[in-house]
């Protein structure tokens, strides 16, 4: 999920040249006029489609899925247009972000984008505006076959039609100055009317409410909260795993081998010895696998020097070969570092032990807007899955926790590719 900030009160559009902001509203609804009938069409086409052949095979569902991001990509623009026309600020229109990868995930956020008020909101200020769009261009040629009515009495013709609402009536050529001078200042104010008109609407229907905005912030922030509380659950699971499984039946077997030790050192030393050496031994060996469960819990190197640095460090230590590929102008807020780093040791980690990967990708970007975006490619065997308690679903807890986004493509016989965008001020 993008984070946004969320502007405290939209800022009034400038003072200066108001009439040039009237015209360019003017030349907009002309243009929406001319052509959003046919973006209209496309899109009740489309739906039309959809529905007809919902039950054919599924193919209807095609049509409804590119109705939809049709819709989106039409709410976006008519943000966009309004934003840039009366200089507001607004945020854009964003997807809706997926809870959960795979297919599944991908189709709950679909279809919360479909119910998404504010885009249908957008879409709506942009069928008003193509309404008064329409209306603009009738009242325009009005104006103009009005201006043409004043000269009317420069010609030899005895009366003048003039075109009504019901049809075509005539006035005597002594009547045609006035009739056309009334004509060219009625077609002006509803010009005038609609484009101030449309500045109201489309303003209600686009700028943010406060209280949607809250709720907005709400949600949010249950969503992070309740990612980093599932996140720490995780990490606390893994780590009494890997200490019950790892380090203590080794800190027992060192004193086991101890005691066999200390009975033997008075009748046989060189055995004793032996003993006291395995011991040395294992107990290097468990101080390595407690430091590996430290480094997996905190990366002090990613204080220290920052993520390009953690991720050198981690890139060496890894059982398969890996080429990295950083590229970061900067360094971002801690939690998003750490979001990132422990996301590709997590990825690292699972294509060592389940993908038989020969080589792995990690690409690191700190792109526009401030968010640090990863990518972790193996080309194992694929069919990974997002397992409750499992390593990805601490990956996707953490990044949720962070305010970021995941996505996970593993398809059966590979490659596996796992995406996150953290924004750097998390």
């Amino acid at each position: 999920m993008t984070t946004q900030t969320v502007p405290s009160a939209v800022s009034p559009a400038p003072a200066k040249a108001p009439p040039l902001r009237l015209f360019f509203t003017i030349l907009h609804l002309a243009a929406l006029g001319v052509l959003g009938g046919g973006v209209i069409g496309i899109l009740a086409a489309t739906f039309g489609t959809g529905l007809a052949l919902l039950f054919v095979l599924g193919i209807g569902l095609l049509f409804l899925v590119g109705f939809v991001y049709a819709l989106f990509g039409l709410g976006w623009f008519e943000i966009v247009r309004v934003r840039g026309l009366y200089a507001l600020d607004i945020p854009d229109l964003q997807p809706r972000r997926r809870q959960r990868p795979g297919f599944g995930g991908w189709l709950r956020s679909l279809g919360r984008q479909s119910i998404e008020g504010r885009m249908w909101r957008a879409v709506a200020s942009f069928v008003i505006a193509c309404i008064f769009g329409a209306l603009v261009l009738r009242l325009f040629w009005a104006l103009v076959f009005a201006a043409i009515t004043i000269f009317a009495p420069l010609g030899t013709a005895e009366t003048v039609s003039i075109p009504l609402a019901f049809g075509v009536g005539q006035v005597g050529v002594e009547w045609a100055v006035l009739v056309g001078i009334l004509g060219v200042l009625a077609a002006a104010a509803g010009i005038i009317g609609l484009a101030l008109l449309h500045r109201t609407i489309s303003r209600a229907l686009v700028v943010p409410n406060r209280e949607a905005e809250l709720t907005e912030q709400v949600r949010t922030t249950s969503a992070q909260r309740e990612g980093a509380v599932r996140a720490a659950d995780v990490e606390r699971t893994r780590i009494e795993r890997d200490l019950h499984d790892g380090v203590q039946p080794r800190l027992v077997s060192v004193g086991m081998t101890l005691g066999l030790a200390h009975q033997k050192i008075d009748d046989d030393p060189a055995a004793a010895k032996q003993l006291i050496g395995e011991a040395h031994t294992s107990t290097k060996a468990a101080i390595t696998e407690l430091r590996q469960l430290a480094r997996g819990i905190h990366a002090s190197v990613l204080d220290d020097r920052g993520l390009d640095a953690a991720l050198s460090a981690l890139a060496s230590r890894s059982h398969i070969p890996v080429h990295l590929d950083v590229r970061l102008d900067g360094r971002c807020s801690r939690d998003a570092e750490a979001a990132v780093y422990f996301s590709i040791a997590e990825s690292l980690t699972n294509a060592a032990k389940h993908s038989r990967a020969s080589e792995c990708r990690v690409i690191v970007r700190l792109r526009e807007g401030g968010v640090l975006w990863a990518r972790v490619e193996d080309n194992g065997m694929g069919g990974a899955q997002v397992q409750p308690g499992g390593g990805l679903d601490g990956i996707s807890n953490r990044v949720l926790a962070a305010g970021g986004t995941f996505r996970l493509d593993s398809p059966q016989g590979g490659p596996t590719s796992l995406e996150v965008s953290v924004p750097c001020a998390s």
